[in-house]
């Protein structure tokens, strides 16, 4: 048994303890909730990704910090800021919280695009122009429909988004300046068929990876390139293997906040109306970290000898072209309320 099976075997025996010794069942409708949720106090795991020090993480204390503050003994929170420290991979997030291990977690969209095809929109390339466009998106009627879809087809309550923000392509081997330059390059993408045909059409060689193995080949050098916020790129070190940075914004994503259904639903009232007031101030503070943190890591950057490219509107138009084929289909997969909220 691998290191990663055995940690799923062992955590779904866990929640098995926290439902009464039942086994913990894969289909969200069997699923009842967890003493966990019901008994006194209330006890609440959020986990992520990330160090302690991430806005992501920040953010999740603030969300205890006032519950504790507002219920005192009625709850207990506990924090996994990274699952990954624990042996887990980045995407094991998904079904820690689904099956009431975690209570509350994070994830960017495209790892959920397997299961809600719906959120293979949030994928497209060059979707939204800027940051303001990208968060009233979110927070508006299309944020909505997304949520509605993941709560159709996962075990989840949605009450929130935070920002992963633009992504940025990074390499080892040349600067890239236009899709040319990105041939024969082999490069991490996350674990959608958009974003994957999206670097096919910009002439790279994309590969599907978690974050916890993309980490490891660009360590050590298996793998070319890969695409991230500045931020993201420095948190998780890229930066030191990686001299050649361009600024693409060929993607804005946002990261779901999801709660394992059955623990939310058995909340009281008053504790589940302080949550989603919590995160609701919680994604604003996360948000505003963002902004600093890209700010800081372009400085960690070019400290590391890295090289930053802004690309000009002309050199940014053959990716653009490039993608054309994408849209084409889009018009034909997606809903006709979904494409005029985005504009298509």
């Amino acid at each position: 048994m691998s290191r990663r099976s055995f940690l799923k075997a062992s955590a779904l025996a866990g929640a098995s303890a926290l439902t009464g010794g039942l086994s913990v069942p894969s289909t969200m409708a069997q699923q009842s909730a967890p003493r966990s949720a019901t008994g006194e106090p209330i006890r609440i795991i959020m986990g992520g990704y990330g160090p302690a020090t991430t806005g992501f993480s920040v953010a999740l204390k603030e969300i205890g910090d006032r519950l504790e503050a507002k219920f005192g003994d009625r709850v207990e929170v506990k924090y996994v800021y990274n699952i990954m420290d624990l042996g887990y991979q980045g995407q094991d997030i998904l079904w820690l919280v689904e099956n009431g291990v975690l209570t509350l977690g994070y994830q960017s969209s495209s790892y959920m695009t397997d299961r809600v095809p719906e959120l293979g929109l949030a994928d497209l390339p060059f979707l939204f122009s800027d940051t303001n466009s990208a968060r009233a998106a979110i927070d508006g009627r299309f944020g909505e429909l997304m949520t509605q879809a993941i709560e159709a087809n996962m075990n989840y309550r949605i009450i929130g988004y935070f920002e992963n923000g633009f992504r940025h392509i990074s390499n080892r081997v040349r600067p890239i300046r236009s899709p040319a330059d990105l041939k024969g390059i082999s490069v991490r993408v996350l674990p959608s068929k958009v974003l994957e045909w999206t670097f096919e059409l910009f002439g790279a060689d994309p590969e599907i990876l978690d974050l916890s193995v993309a980490i490891a080949r660009i360590k050590d050098g298996t793998i070319d390139a890969q695409e991230n916020p500045f931020a993201n790129t420095v948190t998780y070190g890229v930066h030191n293997y990686h001299r050649y940075h361009s600024i693409t914004n060929h993607l804005y994503l946002s990261r779901p906040i999801f709660l394992h259904r059955q623990s939310f639903d058995a909340w009281p009232a008053d504790v589940q109306a302080e949550m989603r007031a919590a995160v609701k101030d919680a994604i604003a503070v996360q948000r505003d970290a963002h902004i600093q943190e890209e700010e800081d890591a372009v400085e960690a950057i070019l400290a590391a000898d890295g090289e930053i490219l802004e690309l000009t509107p002309a050199q940014m138009q053959p990716f653009k072209n490039a993608v054309t084929p994408i849209y084409d289909d889009a018009r034909k997969r997606y809903s006709r309320e979904l494409l005029d909220l985005v504009g298509l």
